[in-house]
């Protein structure tokens, strides 16, 4: 990993945390539920950073960032990562969006176009009526908060992964994903997941006809926690994106291809 930083700016009374990392023009990225900007495949960001000058955010009470103990929504979230923007001096970036990072990309390519270079969603939905969602036991698997933290790490890692290689992803990243749920807030993942089931009612589905930007979009095919379905609503509702698809990949599809992503997007944040 290159050299990192790990300030924060001051945004609507929190503290919002990122790390800097890499070289080339600025990509905003934007990590998924219960997810901070440290818990992004090493390789994936290696590659990314190889080409781009990152910025890792952390979403609001999460990772390097501060909480005002308030509910929060994918709006709001948008709102953050505009600020952030904004305060670094940029007049605009491309953003990268992953999962719940997606929500919140496409809300601010919505609300802050001006903002917003290139957008790429990875594992992400619409949102609205229009998404298809994960079944009831994979939602409920997904923000369960019982169990002892490597309990919960094998449950998260078997919903990430297609199930032929959730267990070797458990052996060698197991302890790292489980300490890192250790130190997740149950009441903050609560609020996200709140965020998350509002988005899921009134998304912005109907708006993605608004996005002018390029927009690249891309999941795994065996997705259970965001169906693959979903890339063919928003490739079909966003006027000119790109989609690609990888076989046999779960919801975190950037682990089991790091570099052959990392290439496909940095090909893509270089056309012009």
């Amino acid at each position: 990993m290159l050299s990192e930083t790990v300030p924060r700016i001051a945004v609507n009374g929190v503290q919002v945390g990122y790390r800097g990392v890499g070289k080339g023009l600025p990509l905003l990225v934007l990590n998924g539920f219960a997810a901070t900007s440290a818990d992004w495949d090493p390789s994936f960001i290696d590659k990314l950073a190889s080409s781009n000058d990152l910025i890792l955010l952390d979403h609001r009470g999460i990772g390097n960032s501060t909480d005002d103990g308030k509910p929060f929504d994918i709006a709001q979230l948008a709102n953050d990562a505009a600020h952030v923007i904004e305060a670094l001096g940029f007049k605009c970036t491309s953003v990268l969006g992953w999962s719940m990072g997606g929500f919140v990309a496409q809300t601010l390519a919505v609300q802050h176009p001006d903002r917003v270079d290139k957008l790429v969603l990875l594992s992400t939905d619409p949102g609205g009526a229009g998404a298809d969602l994960a079944s009831t036991a994979v939602w409920s698997q997904l923000i369960d908060t019982t169990g002892t933290p490597h309990e919960q790490a094998r449950r998260l890692l078997s919903l990430l992964f297609p199930c032929d290689v959730a267990e070797s992803f458990y052996r060698e990243y197991g302890d790292i994903v489980a300490a890192a749920r250790a130190r997740l807030s149950p009441e903050l993942k609560k609020r996200q997941a709140a965020a998350m089931d509002a988005w899921h009612r009134n998304g912005i589905g109907n708006r993605l006809r608004d996005i002018s930007t390029p927009v690249l979009i891309a999941s795994g095919t065996e997705d259970v926690v965001v169906p693959a379905s979903n890339g063919l609503k928003l490739v079909n509702a966003i006027p000119g994106a790109w989609l690609a698809q990888f076989p046999r990949a779960g919801h975190a599809f950037m682990a089991q291809y790091p570099r052959q992503l990392a290439d496909l997007i940095n090909g893509f944040l270089t056309l012009r």
